[in-house]
């Protein structure tokens, strides 16, 4: 039987983020591979025409290649537990993405040797940085022509913002590539593309080792002994500490799709990445160790399996151990719950759970219960806090085509916006519900969702809307006016909320210095609660 603080100190717990087309999901995919959960890379649904990724199972994802919802993935490597949580990439479901990160202890961020540093893995960056997450950056694609490995660091320093050391370092790259010198460890990986299994390891205890001259010959071996000087005198060495405190980011290079590099990044990373730690609530500091249950929901998502429309809430576990059929209370609403069958998952195969430890992710059967941010205990009222939902950018009308199907539509709509990938508002002068989402892909995700899921027909109507920001007011009187002076760009959110639609940059600071006693928010975090 193995105590608690065992459990915890085995478990690690990360979400892979990049730009779109990095190599995120193949990444996944060989760590997959290397903790035994899969046997054949793309296999988990595999069919005979092709095979895709095991943490891509959404219909609409194989057809269009993209990650759009965050899967969940634990399997065993060595004496070590690992939670992988794939995120999407695309910038259009960067909100999913953030919940995420609010429920993982560190992150691998994948760059392209080729492109470097894009636009989504900065913005990723900067959600790390306010929350102080260890970052391992995995530079990838190097069996492809791309930048010079020295470039692609200074670039990583400017851009994320963070301070570098690379733990492996490539041979040559492109149509020359011949391994990588894995610094940490100290040994030579030498590369043969092969999609399946790892290459071969020339144990060394030095890089003048005359081995190395055999393997890669004189001239590259040369090389890498000027390069590996060059960084032991601009990097300093280096210290798990900075790392831990999100400082320092270790790099590691190869090719995630040649299963190259990849065991040398999850090596490193079982040793250095932190365990579960405690995480911060309203009301007090939660430590992972403490006896009693706590977690909280950071994402909800329906029809995990299309023949049961039935919606699943992932529950982190911050501290003590979730146990099945144990009562739980669901702190927003004071209800006491159970849950008689919990689930882990592999991509979409579940199984049952019986106990879960802190830094685990359990998935709940819901029925329309839960909320992207809801808190579970075993009693005590704690409220976790930190999962906003930010104004969206874009929005449209939604309307019925089928009046038949008004049901199904209904239920479809309440069910995706339970997920948060969008927003609902309930327009006030028209009467007409309105949709927010952050990108344009969302639009097309949800009305595919609604015909395959649910057999609701919906179509988008344009409507000329620049941001929606909730208001609130000490002042009753001015809060009325308000609404009053407004009453056409008024509408309620699902939670009753009031929400100022502004349709131009204008008419929203016009409003901010026309009504002084009223506040403007353009996330749910700085509202009051």
């Amino acid at each position: 039987m193995s105590t608690i603080t065992e459990e915890i100190s085995r478990r690690r717990t990360f979400a892979i983020i990049s730009h779109p087309d990095a190599g995120k999901t193949t990444l996944t995919e060989k760590l997959l591979l290397f903790g035994g959960a899969i046997h054949i890379a793309g296999a988990v649904k595999s069919n005979k025409i092709k095979k895709t990724a095991t943490s891509d199972w959404m219909e609409i994802e194989k057809q269009r290649g993209i990650s759009v919802a965050t899967s969940v993935m634990g399997f065993n490597y060595g004496d070590y537990k690992i939670n992988i949580l794939d995120t999407p990439g695309h910038q259009d479901f960067a909100e999913d993405t953030y919940r995420t990160l609010t429920a993982v202890d560190s992150v691998i961020i994948v760059v392209d040797v080729a492109k470097g540093v894009e636009q989504q893995t900065r913005k990723l960056m900067e959600v790390c940085r306010m929350r102080n997450t260890p970052v391992i950056i995995f530079v990838n694609k190097l069996d492809r022509e791309g930048r010079d490995p020295f470039e692609i660091l200074d670039e990583l320093e400017a851009e994320l913002k963070i301070a570098v050391r690379p733990l492996s370092w490539p041979i040559n790259i492109g149509a020359k590539f011949k391994g990588v010198y894995n610094i940490y460890e100290h040994s030579l990986d030498l590369f043969t593309p092969d999609k399946q299994k790892a290459t071969s390891r020339v144990e060394i205890d030095d890089v003048n080792d005359s081995r190395v001259d055999e393997a890669v010959g004189e001239d590259d071996a040369a090389k890498l002994r000027e390069d590996l000087e060059l960084i032991e005198g601009v990097y300093p060495e280096f210290d798990v500490e900075p790392y831990l405190q999100g400082k320092l980011a270790p790099v590691f290079f190869g090719s995630a799709l040649n299963t190259f590099g990849v065991k040398e990044l999850l090596d490193c990373f079982v040793k250095i990445a932190p365990a579960p730690g405690p995480v911060q609530t309203a009301e007090r500091e939660v430590r992972p160790e403490e006896e009693n249950f706590s977690g909280f929901v950071f994402k909800i998502h329906a029809n995990m399996d299309p023949n049961h429309r039935s919606c699943i809430a992932f529950v982190k576990v911050c501290s003590g151990k979730f146990e099945r059929n144990a009562n739980y209370k669901q702190v927003r609403t004071g209800k006491s719950m159970r849950f008689a069958s919990p689930t882990a998952f592999m991509a979409q195969k579940k199984s049952i759970v019986d106990e879960a430890y802190p830094g685990d992710i359990v998935g709940i059967p819901d029925t329309g219960n839960f909320k992207i941010g809801d808190t579970l205990t075993s009693g005590e009222e704690i409220h976790f806090k930190g999962l906003p939902s930010f104004s969206p950018e874009m929005f449209m009308y939604i309307e019925n085509t089928d009046p038949m199907k008004s049901k199904q539509l209904e239920k479809g709509i309440q069910q995706l916006m339970d997920e948060g990938v969008a927003q609902l508002f309930f327009h006030q002068f028209n009467g007409r519900k309105v949709i927010g989402t952050v990108g344009q892909l969302q639009f097309e995700v949800i009305q595919y969702r609604l015909l395959h899921e649910y057999g609701a027909q919906c179509r988008w109507e344009p409507m000329s809307m620049y941001k929606a920001c909730w208001i609130e007011s000490d002042d009753p009187d001015a809060l009325a006016n308000f609404k009053k002076r407004k009453h056409q760009f008024m509408a309620l959110d699902r939670d009753g909320r009031d929400v100022f639609l502004a349709d131009s940059a204008f008419v929203l600071q016009m409003a901010q210095n026309d009504f002084p006693k009223i506040r403007f928010h353009f996330s749910t975090d700085s509202l009051s609660e």
